[in-house]
């Protein structure tokens, strides 16, 4: 297997900035769009406050549970690629 040069490993660190960059921004426009309905007051209402707080708890659960499924989803693939290699 070949190793990654200096630039590979940067270009994939960028990759893996822009990615988490973009969720967080998809997290906030869909968590703001769902909770904050009142502008009449600068305060952030404490309904608003929990709703936020729960759609963010409730994505990042979400985005947890398909990485774990997609580590799974990889070890059985990987396992049945060797299986099929082996003499």
């Amino acid at each position: 297997m070949d190793s990654l040069t200096g630039q590979q490993i940067h270009d994939q660190e960028v990759k893996q900035m822009q990615s988490f960059l973009s969720y967080y921004n998809r997290l906030t426009e869909l968590c703001f769009s769902d909770c904050v309905h009142d502008f009449t007051n600068r305060r952030i209402a404490a309904n608003e406050n929990n709703c936020a707080m729960h759609c963010t708890e409730k994505s990042l659960k979400v985005i947890q549970r398909v990485g774990v499924r997609l580590q799974e989803v990889q070890i059985m693939q990987n396992e049945a690629l060797m299986a099929g290699q082996a003499p």
